[in-house]
């Protein structure tokens, strides 16, 4: 029998894009893998800085499948617009070809078929032998770094407060992070994490409330290949909105364009040569900083978990997305001289789980970590018949269950799920494991709420939603996608203004219009409100899952997209 590692050599070796793609280097790769794991992370090293970038894991140590989003809309100038570009536009406008590695790593196209020939992704043991394999080659002259949201979104997370995720780290060694998701474990939490660290957390964008200055660093300086470097950190800036503010009452957050200019500035008089922003801001806020703040070289950004084959250049400035979940490591060779980029060599590399090997000591650190909630982890809740799947602007899959689960557990009219970016995948036909559930549920704010809301403050929530994703300035685009239905429909205008995108809200189970005076009861949870009262979603979603055994969730076509 031919084993997955076998097939993919095969099948890969037989994808390779024509010469003068688009897509640059990362088509050739796909064409190596028919060789050896050497041939893989083959990469002809150039200049005298590599750059080594991770972002937006959500504590997924293991390999996953992650479903890309087929809608990712782009508002105003950016629509049409990397990373606004899904499904076979995607594979047009990088010229990738229908059915080939690449074109399974980075889009949702014939996922399910996809992934059932090339496997899961990711792995941090498989990371840390990508790591290492650069490490060896260039020594000194590399940097690591971590995007953030990093030490959020599993089990074991959960449970120790990130610290399983965070041993984990500590062996791959980056030299920097800057974070996110991370201040959902309080500010005590967080101080105490970070203090431990042997490495800078970086947040030029938080400040102390009470002695209004910085929380903490702005900026890291090495030097690496004769260059010394400024790494300027930027935490997400709209953290105090879409997660509780009263879990870090003392920090304040922003995008603080003004003091990232003036942290440049300061790295440039300190005679930084390469000037690096380790950003959570999201792709299209980082797309407009650059723009705006000179000096920038590099951008490694995060947050919206978008993964580009290719560096998008803006001015001078070099924008580099490397998607999330581990599906993959970026690699940036840069030759400086005189404090200028005078050339630079890419790579998003794909960490294809059955074609890396494990690195045995970061295996055995994951073990580790998992053995205390092992039986947990490995229960199994249920089945699925579909698809299950989070990522999207409107609608996934798994945020669908949800619904379903606190309609029926809560006794709801009508439920509201949070349109959260972490939570992996699942193909028809696996089971559904705890492990599964907290994957998509794993925060620290996760009581199940159910209350009375009018169809006026229904829509009054659709509409905030929707200007928090649609406004055309990404400055007020403040994360996340859009809120999950259950038992509602309707249509949204996304390039109308603010407080009129939203029209025809239907409740589902009469086909009647939403009545803006009427009582609804809705359930809900992630809610930011201190001392919510309710169940862990968790534990609604198990018990759903439990009384059915199998699901089978149909796709959602409740949310009519205009425009």
């Amino acid at each position: 029998m031919i084993s997955r590692r076998e097939f993919l050599q095969v099948a890969v070796a037989t994808s390779a894009l024509t010469a003068g793609s688009g897509y640059g280097a990362w088509s050739r790769l796909a064409a190596q893998q028919a060789l050896t794991e050497a041939q893989i992370l083959d990469f002809k090293a150039y200049g005298n800085v590599t750059l080594v970038h991770l972002t937006d894991i959500h504590a997924q140590l293991k390999p996953v499948y992650f479903r890309e989003p087929s809608v990712n809309v782009g508002i105003g100038g950016v629509a049409g617009k990397p990373p606004h570009i899904t499904g076979s536009d995607f594979l047009d406008y990088y010229r990738l070809k229908p059915g080939s590695p690449e074109a399974y790593a980075l889009s949702s196209q014939d996922f399910i078929a996809l992934a059932k020939t090339y496997g899961r992704m990711g792995g941090i043991d498989r990371i840390a032998t990508v790591l290492k394999s650069i490490r060896a080659e260039r020594g000194d002259n590399m940097l690591f770094l971590d995007g953030g949201d990093t030490w959020q979104g599993s089990y074991t997370a959960n449970k120790t407060k990130g610290q399983s995720v965070i041993d984990v780290m500590n062996s791959l060694k980056p030299d920097a992070m800057t974070g996110h998701w991370e201040f959902t474990y309080g500010a005590a939490r967080v101080k105490e994490a970070v203090d431990a660290l042997p490495y800078p957390f970086l947040g030029g964008n938080i400040f102390d409330t009470e002695w209004e200055e910085p929380a903490f660093d702005s900026t890291a300086y090495f030097e690496r290949g004769g260059v010394k470097i400024a790494v300027i950190g930027q935490a997400f800036p709209y953290t105090p909105i879409a997660n509780p503010r009263w879990m870090f009452p003392n920090w304040s957050f922003g995008i603080r364009e003004e003091v990232v200019r003036k942290n440049v500035e300061t790295a440039r008089a300190k005679g930084a040569q390469l000037i690096v922003l380790l950003s959570h801001n999201g792709f299209d806020v980082d797309r407009k900083l650059v723009s705006r703040v000179e000096g920038i070289d590099v951008v490694l950004t995060g947050h919206t978990h978008d993964a580009i084959p290719e560096p998008l250049k803006i001015g001078n400035t070099l924008l580099i997305a490397t998607g999330s979940s581990g599906k993959f490591l970026s690699r940036l060779d840069l030759d400086i001289q005189g404090g200028a980029v005078k050339g630079f060599r890419y790579r998003l590399i794909p960490i294809f789980s059955d074609v890396i090997s494990s690195d045995g000591e970061t295996a055995a650190l994951v073990d580790k970590a998992r053995a205390p909630h092992r039986s947990e982890l490995e229960r199994v809740v249920g089945h699925t018949d579909s698809l299950l799947y989070r990522r999207g602007n409107f609608n996934g899959t798994f945020d669908d269950l949800i619904c379903d689960a606190m309609l029926a557990e809560r006794d709801a009219e009508i439920a509201l799920s949070p349109g959260f970016r972490w939570g992996t995948s699942l193909l028809p036909g696996q089971p559904i494991t705890i492990e599964d559930i907290f994957t998509h549920t794993a925060l620290t704010y996760p009581a199940t709420y159910r209350l009375p809301m009018t169809g006026k403050r229904l829509k009054d929530i659709l509409e905030d939603v929707s200007d928090n994703l649609f406004n055309p300035d990404p400055y007020y685009q403040q994360g996340g996608d859009m809120v999950r239905v259950g038992g509602l429909g309707y249509t949204i205008e996304i390039n109308k203004p603010a407080g009129s995108r939203i029209s025809n809200m239907t409740y589902l189970k009469t086909g009647k219009p939403i009545d803006p005076e009427r009582e609804y009861i809705v359930a809900g949870w992630a809610s930011v409100n201190e001392n919510t009262e309710g169940p862990p979603i968790w534990d609604v979603v198990e018990s759903y899952i439990a009384a059915r055994k199998t699901v089978n969730v149909s796709p959602n076509d409740s949310v009519k997209v205009v425009g």
